[in-house]
């Protein structure tokens, strides 16, 4: 095969690896610009023109963003820089038209495409991706109940627009995916203000985070004393530290005291009773979008695979030959783009009825869209967990040193099937969900 010279820049990059285990010309190869070539040709068939025009642009953005920075995507590179370069372009949240805010994202925005927003970020950074997701869970309950209240639009826009990081704190250290018996209590003050008391873990991008949305009782364990709070971080009584996980080393992970943390009125997003409406408001959204940043892995992972096995040779011969190699390609190539139109469909609905409905979904609609939701979690989250893990297995050591992309794959995929509520969660509200539609039978 003749040996494609490789550019300056290019070079430039490879400078990330301490020892490069991939040769130059497989390397040249998986850059940025050709996986995104080979998604694209993957999806002409499925998205229409206008969906597909948003993804390209998206896609050129972060190629012109990555060449311009000379970004590595190294081990020990900081994925927060991203955040405010993404987020001036438009491209940190689409799931709201954010009008109140002045951004101009015409038609293009909801679901739908958040989802091709996340599709090409993922290409770009898996583990910066899954920051913005974070940020997001912090976006979506100021976007639905900032009640034109100053405060609420200001933190809004710095979230939007990559100024500021945001977090969510639902999880506790005793409790898990138990979101309904809470241990952090809050009092109100006579001023209307709540003074918060209790500790969160596991939140996604708490350490760097300017603002959160967080949740606590006016009783424990009572879900109908759940209020839902904006906070500050840097309010006396915020007290954060840093929770490691392995498998994702470039993202800051949280454990918070809370310790008599005053939230003023007007940055109550839900009182009493209230807050416990508003969380499950936002976790139909939440798995969602966990759902389609997992198939954004697996298409991610599977471009990395498909282009290694087409040019590396083995026994004389490139290993997508070899019928192991390719027939675990193309199970999980399947998989990937049946689940993928499954999940953009569900983004389309969603979409369709929330503009119908001017963002009140009727309440039985919304119940059944979350059971849809659980369901695509659920069965994303397994698929991304064995795709990137058979990918990586494909590639042989290339697949799992630090000279691609697919190390990061590799470790965000392990923890999806835990974050946005656990495997055996979403089995658990999919068997309420059979259990009412016997009832409504009967």
């Amino acid at each position: 095969m003749v040996r494609i010279p490789i550019k300056n820049d290019e070079l430039i990059k490879m400078s990330k690896f301490k020892v490069q285990a991939v040769n130059d010309e497989i390397l040249d190869a998986l850059k940025l610009e050709n996986r995104y070539k080979w998604l694209n040709m993957n999806l002409q068939a499925i998205l229409n023109k206008k969906q597909m025009e948003f993804l390209k642009e998206v896609e050129d953005f972060a190629l012109k963003v990555d060449k311009e920075n000379n970004f590595t995507h190294s081990m020990d590179e900081d994925v927060y820089q991203y955040m405010p370069i993404f987020g001036k372009k438009g491209y940190i949240s689409r799931g709201h038209k954010f009008d109140e805010i002045d951004m101009d994202y015409g038609d293009k925005w909801g679901l739908t495409y958040d989802m091709l927003r996340c599709l090409a970020v993922d290409f770009f950074d898996p583990q910066f991706n899954m920051s913005i997701g974070a940020t997001t869970l912090c976006i979506n309950p100021i976007a639905e109940h900032h009640d034109n209240i100053d405060v609420r639009l200001k933190a809004l826009k710095e979230l939007v627009t990559g100024q500021a990081i945001g977090c969510i704190l639902i999880t506790e250290p005793e409790r898990g995916s138990d979101a309904t018996h809470m241990l952090t209590t809050c009092v109100e003050n006579d001023d209307g203000s709540y003074s918060v008391s209790g500790t969160k873990i596991f939140n996604t991008n708490a350490p760097k985070s300017k603002y959160a949305v967080g949740y606590a009782t006016t009783i424990q364990n009572d879900w109908k004393g759940m209020c839902q709070f904006l906070i500050d971080t840097s309010w006396e009584g915020w007290n954060c530290e840093r929770a490691n996980i392995p498998w994702v080393p470039k993202l800051w992970i949280g454990k918070e005291e809370l310790k008599d943390l005053r939230v003023p009125k007007e940055y109550v997003l839900g009182g009493p009773g209230k807050g416990r409406d508003n969380l499950f408001e936002g976790l139909l959204t939440e798995r969602l979008g966990i759902a389609y940043e997992d198939v954004a892995q697996c298409w991610g992972a599977i471009a990395h695979a498909a282009i290694y096995a087409s040019m590396r040779k083995q026994f004389k011969n490139p290993v997508i030959k070899f019928q192991g190699v390719a027939f675990t390609l193309t199970d999980y190539w399947a998989k990937t783009a049946n689940l993928f139109q499954a999940i953009l469909k569900f983004a389309e609905n969603y979409d369709e009825k929330y503009i119908k409905y001017k963002g009140n979904i009727p309440n039985a609609i919304r119940q059944s869209l979350a059971i849809s939701a659980s369901q695509l979690k659920y069965n994303a989250s397994i698929l991304t967990e064995r795709c990137c893990y058979e990918m990586a297995n494909l590639m042989g050591g290339a697949g799992v040193c630090d000279n691609t992309l697919i190390h990061d794959l590799l470790g965000v995929s392990r923890i999806q099937e835990i974050v946005g509520g656990t495997r055996q969660i979403q089995q658990y509200i999919m068997t309420s969900g059979l259990m009412h539609l016997f009832k409504v039978l009967l």
